[in-house]
This record gives C-alpha cells, structure tokens and sequence, in this order.
C-alpha cells in the first residue's frame, strides 16, 4: 500500500514545529523560562511602542481570550508590561519590559543559528528558496471548487 502524500499546510505546521522545539530545547538549555509557542506568537507581533490585547489576538489569529492568556502569562514571567494606551482611555498597550527584550533578542539570535543548522541539513539554497518562497506576496486566500 502506497503512503499518501501530505498536504503542503501539514508539512508547514511540521516545519514550523521543528523550529518551535528547537528554539524551546535551546532556550531551556541556556536557562531561560520556557515560553509557549501562542506566548512567542506575542513577542512576534508585538509593535515596540506597543500593542492592545484585541490588535494582537487579530495579528496571531486567535480569539481576544487566548490573546489575552499568553499576555498574561508573559505579565506574570517578567516579560511584557501593560501601560495605558495614550490615544484611549479604555485600552492599554501591551510591550516587552528590559528582560523581555533581551530573551527576545536571545529567542532571535538562536532562531538565526537554527536556521543555520537547517541550512546545512537541507542545503543553503534549498533554504534560502523556502524562505524566498514563503515571502512572496499570496493575495488574499482564494474560494475554491473541489473537481
């Protein structure tokens, strides 16, 4: 019996979860608190002035709730810091403290050699076409018809 191939956004969530366990085996090994990966999803998109809680839930794709879960988390752990929003009253801004910028520089930098590593798996060129193929514009997600 023939294996069926895998889909292309499996494969992606493979790869995507290659990195997120080496970045967390690597960071634990260099004694940094482990993050989850929704908690490194807000690093990676917060603004560096800073982000409300609803503006990051839209950015990392998941409900206001969980958004504000992971940010709590990162809150408790000494990483990010709420201000108040000085454009509303209502809303706070959400941005990393000092020890939330250098473990994200850390978390950065290891992604780096990560990627090095990869490269040297799979070929520098093999790596630099997926990235390359991953930063081309996709235009919006189409609505398709099953033959």
């Amino acid at each position: 019996m023939t294996e069926a191939a895998q889909n292309l956004p499996l494969l992606l969530t493979g790869a995507k979860r290659w990195f997120e366990d080496a970045l967390e085996a690597s960071m634990r090994a260099a004694g940094e608190q482990p993050v989850s990966s929704a908690q490194a999803q807000v690093f990676a998109c917060l603004d560096a002035e800073g982000t409300t809680v609803s503006e990051l839930a839209r950015r990392i794709g998941v409900t206001r709730q969980s958004a504000h879960q992971a940010v709590h988390g990162l809150v408790a752990m000494g990483l990010l810091e709420q201000i108040p929003d000085p454009a509303s009253a209502r809303n706070r801004l959400i941005r990393m403290t000092a020890e939330g910028t250098r473990v994200h520089h850390r978390a950065q930098d290891t992604l780096a050699v990560i990627e090095g590593v990869l490269a040297e798996r799979i070929g520098r060129q093999a790596t630099t076409a997926l990235r390359d193929a991953l930063t081309l514009p996709r235009g919006e997600p189409p609505v398709v018809e099953a033959p």
